[in-house]
């Protein structure tokens, strides 16, 4: 497959002005001449926005009432009169309306290309019990006649109970004679019922590597529940959605390679799910699987002038690789580099998920005493590649949910800082559902990003405390989804939504992380400000993606990505925080969704 040429210019990034002002001075605008901060203003705004609550994220001046953009940057923030003052004769004029501005949200762990490919399947949030799902799969079936596999998303692991687990038999009993089958919420299981198993050709069982499971029951028959992608890939397969899934299952390129029609199909939906994205105020995606494929593939849709919103996409390294295969992520990171479309890191799975009990633990999991979960690499292979990736100069995002990968994550961390030498790496985590006290403060040390969800945690979103909660065992609560003692330990903490896992609304993710409440009294609460979780989705996303120079704060010379809500996040109650609606989203000052005739 011919490998794309980079289409997008490397935007120079000025260097840092000096501050010459104080919160409450006048408006600051950044001068191309003299590279400073101050009143010298050497052209007229495109575009401004007055009488908006403006957070900035930015120390120096942290709140606004207006701000001007040129040239796809912030040219100043001030008073509305200030700001008027900047506009020319074809300025576009916003109303802010009351409604706070705040710097464009980077959706800092998310899957695009798959998250899209799901929109239009049979969504399961919320469903509980054998007749609602019953119910759902077949007006779900009898609206989709002739579709040749039937594919559901979201189900929770109790949902038909706290003591039942799905099998084929009741998937059969609501659905005998099509394929069928439901992904949980966290995409680490799915559950087919027979026809999908047969056509699948699953029903026997298969051979399988570290980390993978097709249960199997005393019949010697698969029991329907497939553990982790190597699994279920056979059955994924069947939905036709095999290319939005590769960057994720398999990190490989589509073979044979696609056709110019099926192309334009997969540009139809990368270009959906980035205006879903876009409708919910994010401007910046840290995609957390990839393949040459995915940025090929973006970089057309850069070309028709469609790319608006800022991506970057990962070599994914899957535990049957050899390390030359990085070779191709170093050719990723060298030809995608732009402030649109960029690579330049590596995402690996160290393990899989606590309700499935493929996350890898410490101590043997409360409710089986007798497992600790199997690694998808060992510790020693891990810290090879680690050593490797960072020799190469790549960032490194793990996804390590059990308090075990977390360690053997931050092992091979600092296996590559000795061999290597310490450097600015930002290596990351993903999730750290469950840690220890001996590895928190080693965030720090190392210089490692934690990578969380505010949705994640059982209780605080859309995922119930049960299984999970039971799963974990009640002597590690005080260390799972531990935000606040990684922050006060001195971790980077970005937010994220991991979506199409979670919802990917960030208010409701930014609520998520306000309202937080503990399992027990004696835990340490783990909540955070309302400032602090906006920081976790602008400014620390910037960090995680090393974009902080120019992206998360609304700074004079900083790119123009912007998010402007129907309200004031400020003042309304934290418990009604997702009842606000965003109102336009902006990046790289070209308005990329808009909810109504905003223009004053």
């Amino acid at each position: 497959m011919p490998q794309s040429q980079e289409l997008a210019t490397v935007v120079p990034v000025p260097p840092k002005p000096l501050r010459q002002h104080l919160p409450g001075a006048k408006a600051t605008a950044y001068d191309e001449r003299n590279n400073l901060r101050g009143p010298v203003l050497a052209k007229s705004a495109e575009l401004i926005v007055t009488n908006a609550h403006i957070l900035t994220m930015d120390e120096a001046v942290p709140r606004a009432d207006a701000i001007a953009i040129a040239d796809g940057r912030i040219l100043a923030v001030g008073t509305k009169g200030e700001i008027e003052a900047l506009a020319g004769p074809d300025t576009r004029r916003i109303d802010g309306k009351g409604g706070s501005l705040l710097p464009g949200f980077i959706e800092s762990h998310m899957h695009l290309f798959s998250g899209a490919a799901e929109l239009e399947d049979l969504h399961l949030g919320g469903v509980k019990g054998f007749e609602a799902l019953k119910t759902a799969v077949t007006d779900y079936a009898a609206r989709n006649p002739d579709a040749p596999f039937l594919m559901a998303q979201l189900a929770d692991y109790a949902i038909l109970s706290e003591k039942e687990r799905v099998t084929r038999h009741h998937l059969d009993a609501i659905l005998p004679d099509r394929p069928f089958a439901m992904s949980a919420a966290d995409h680490h299981t799915v559950w087919a019922n027979t026809a999908a198993l047969e056509a699948a050709g699953l029903l026997q069982g298969k051979a399988l590597g570290p980390g993978n499971e097709i249960v199997m029951g005393e019949d010697g028959l698969a029991i329907g529940e497939l553990r982790e992608s190597e699994a279920f890939g056979p059955v994924v397969a069947l939905t036709g959605k095999e290319r939005a899934e590769l960057g994720l299952r398999t990190g490989g390129e589509p073979d044979p390679a696609p056709t110019p029609q099926e192309r334009a199909a997969d540009r139809a939906i990368l270009k959906q799910g980035l205006k879903f994205a876009a409708r919910h105020g994010i401007t910046s995606i840290h995609n957390m699987d990839g393949n040459l494929y995915t940025l090929e593939l973006l970089a057309e849709i850069e070309a028709e002038g469609a790319l608006d919103l800022r991506v970057k996409v990962p070599f994914h390294f899957k535990n049957f690789m050899q390390p030359q295969a990085l070779d191709k992520a170093s050719r990723m990171a060298a030809t995608y580099k732009s402030d649109w479309l960029s690579s330049g890191f590596v995402k690996m799975f160290y393990d899989g998920v606590l309700d499935g009990w493929t996350a890898v633990m410490v101590e043997p999991y409360a409710d089986k005493p007798d497992w600790r979960g199997e690694p998808l690499f060992s510790p020693e292979r891990f810290k090879e590649l680690a050593i490797e990736i960072d020799r190469r100069g790549l960032q490194i995002a793990v996804h390590a949910i059990g308090d075990g990968a977390v360690r053997a994550v931050l092992d091979g961390y600092e296996a590559a800082r000795e061999a290597n030498g310490a450097r600015d790496s930002r290596h990351r985590i993903e999730h750290i559902e469950v840690t220890t006290p001996a590895d928190i403060p080693r965030f720090a040390d190392l210089g490692v990003v934690a990578s969380m969800q505010p949705p994640h945690p059982p209780g605080a979103m859309d995922f119930p405390l049960e299984p999970t909660i039971s799963v974990i065992g009640r002597d590690r609560w005080p260390y799972s989804y531990a935000w606040r003692s990684l922050k006060e330990a001195g971790a980077q903490i970005c937010f994220a939504s991991d979506w199409p896992v979670a919802d990917i609304s960030v208010l409701r993710g930014i609520k998520a992380a306000v309202m937080r409440r503990k399992w027990a009294d004696d835990l340490e609460d783990q909540s955070f400000t309302l400032m602090e979780a906006i920081e976790g989705y602008t400014a620390k996303g910037a960090h995680a993606g090393f974009a902080d120079d120019r992206l998360g704060r609304l700074v004079p010379g900083y790119l123009a990505d912007f998010v402007l809500l129907d309200g004031n996040i400020e003042a309304i109650a934290p418990e009604a925080i997702d009842t606000l609606a965003v109102s336009m989203t902006v990046c790289g000052g070209k308005v990329s969704h808009e909810a109504d005739s905003t223009s004053g």
